[in-house]
């Protein structure tokens, strides 16, 4: 069994920025695991943030480049998002999921919610 458990959700202003944390336990390999960061917004589509592999190849959606890194501490079995410049349209629960040849499935947390509001 996988269990994938999101964090570091909240309210921020725009322009802000929140560090979301993620951590999987359970019958995986995690550094050859692949991860990934993506969000629902009310009434739309899960949509990919982005990804990074085992060898810490990262990519992004393009409406978040630039603004959103994502990266991985294999030691604590960890991936991290960190949000800079937060817009309004941000505004989602963000998922993470971990896949690959360390995971032999796809597995998704229940996700945290963060809302960028004035």
């Amino acid at each position: 069994q996988v269990q994938v458990v999101e964090s570091g959700g909240g309210l921020v202003q725009p322009g802000g920025s929140l560090r979301l944390s993620c951590t999987a336990s359970g019958k995986i390999i995690f550094p050859i695991s692949a991860l990934d960061w993506g969000r629902q917004a009310p009434g739309q589509q899960r949509e990919l943030v982005a990804t990074i592999n085992s060898g810490g190849a990262t990519t992004y959606a393009d409406a978040v480049k630039g603004r959103f890194t994502i990266s991985r501490d294999n030691a604590k079995n960890t991936v991290y998002l960190q949000m800079n410049s937060l817009k309004p349209e941000d505004t989602a629960i963000y998922y993470c999921s971990i896949w690959g040849a360390g995971a032999g499935g796809t597995y998704w947390g229940q996700g945290t919610q963060v809302t960028v509001s004035s």
